[in-house]
């Protein structure tokens, strides 16, 4: 399983998506002052919020490529004969993306907090819930891969399913700035939940693909 997540995390940032996951989530924030205006109150009003709708755009960006390809080429195949299971296959998945995503996603939200005018306390809160919500994200990006692997249209058919099974995680994350540990506590609940629950999902979608 371990070998599994370094093979995933290398081809990640051998192709620089996780380059490019960075990239778009700074477009996004750097834009994003353009089309609302220079108002200092407003951006730091719903900085959060922007933040955290650009991280689950940026978590949907490589989705076409977390299942699918393994599907094609016959690689899950070779792991499914070497003893692992679709579900602990898709929880690796899961932690690669994470890890591939994450981490940099969170060091690229200082910069971002800079250009939307967060104050350092929100800035913290931001970092605690990204921390908190992010294996959410990438559980629901690799469920969400499984269930189009080989679907013609993947990206567009993922964004459909995934966005609005993602609401909760950015409703709570969002507000969990302004509902200080109330909110935190429902955004690591439903996080959880995802992350519990998404590699039995994924793992059957791609059972469903092997045969």
């Amino acid at each position: 399983m371990i070998a599994l997540i370094l093979r995933d995390l290398r081809r990640a940032y051998a192709s620089g998506g996780a380059t490019l996951i960075v990239a778009f989530f700074l477009l996004v924030a750097i834009l994003f002052p353009f089309a609302v205006g220079p108002d200092q109150k407003l951006l730091a009003r719903i900085g959060g919020g922007v933040i955290w709708a650009a991280a689950l755009l940026a978590a949907l960006l490589p989705v076409e490529r977390l299942i699918g390809p393994d599907l094609d080429s016959g690689a899950i195949d070779q792991f499914a004969m070497r003893g692992l299971s679709p579900a602990t296959i898709a929880a690796a998945k899961i932690a690669a993306h994470w890890l591939a995503f994450a981490p940099p996603l969170m060091m690229a939200t200082i910069a971002a907090a800079g250009l939307l005018d967060l104050s350092g306390d929100n800035l913290l809160r931001v970092e605690i819930g990204l921390a908190l919500g992010t294996p959410g994200l990438a559980a629901l990006a690799v469920a969400t891969a499984a269930l189009v692997a080989g679907l013609r249209g993947a990206g567009a058919i993922a964004g459909l399913v995934m966005l609005p099974l993602a609401i909760p995680l950015l409703i709570f994350g969002a507000g969990a700035i302004e509902g200080g540990t109330g909110g935190l506590k429902l955004l690591a609940a439903t996080s959880l939940l995802l992350v519990a629950g998404a590699p039995f999902i994924a793992g059957a979608a791609i059972r469903a693909g092997m045969e």
